[in-house]
């Protein structure tokens, strides 16, 4: 990223405070908090990291890397959408990735607009999460890898503000948790670089 302003727009579209509504949605874990499968900050960081290794952290990941390479080219966009739909393994995950696919596309389109996106974004009504956060970043300029570490981050830190409000924790204990997850976030990184929808499942 050459560009500085590509690092503020990464910063500011993978912000908490973007609204894409991801407050709203636990991917899970506040139905595992009410069957007892997580009770404490362990268990929390353990079910955080393997959804980060194994689960939709790491299949985003794919998803979003293949958009990036897309970019504007809407037949691909929209076979990478339907597989990255197709993955979601329940009704519940679908509509997380579409309604924040939705408001973040909506967004960044009306606050930092080019021809192509309104055209894409036009086209594509059911664009999950993870492609549109490719698309926009390859359409700003933004370094893939750069988008691909933010994403997973954002993906862990809302799963770690799910957790402090639900098990309940504290907010040391997030932190904690959050340190403790690098290594699987930059290792679900690496992993997925290596990857395509082909293969994602391997």
């Amino acid at each position: 990223m050459n560009d500085p302003r590509s690092l503020y727009r990464l910063m500011t579209w993978l912000s908490p405070s973007f609204p894409v509504g991801a407050y709203a949605f636990s991917h899970g874990l506040e139905t595992a908090v009410e069957n007892g499968l997580i009770t404490d900050a362990a268990s929390a960081g353990s079910w955080i990291d393997d959804l980060v290794r194994f689960g939709n952290g790491r299949s985003d990941l794919v998803f979003l890397a293949e958009a990036y390479e897309a970019s504007c080219d809407l037949d691909e966009l929209g076979a990478i959408a339907e597989y990255a739909l197709a993955f979601q393994a329940t009704a519940e995950l679908r509509v997380e990735s579409l309604a924040q696919g939705r408001a973040f596309i909506g967004v960044a389109v009306a606050a930092w607009p080019t021809e192509s996106l309104v055209q894409v974004s036009s086209a594509i009504a059911d664009m999950p999460y993870p492609v549109a956060v490719g698309l926009v970043a390859a359409e700003h300029g933004v370094d893939r890898n750069a988008a691909m570490h933010a994403f997973v981050h954002a993906f862990i830190a809302n799963l770690v503000s799910a957790a402090i409000r639900l098990v309940p924790l504290g907010q040391t204990d997030g932190q904690r948790m959050t340190a403790a997850l690098e290594d699987a976030a930059n290792e679900a990184v690496q992993d997925a670089s290596s990857l395509s929808r082909h293969t994602v499942a391997n």
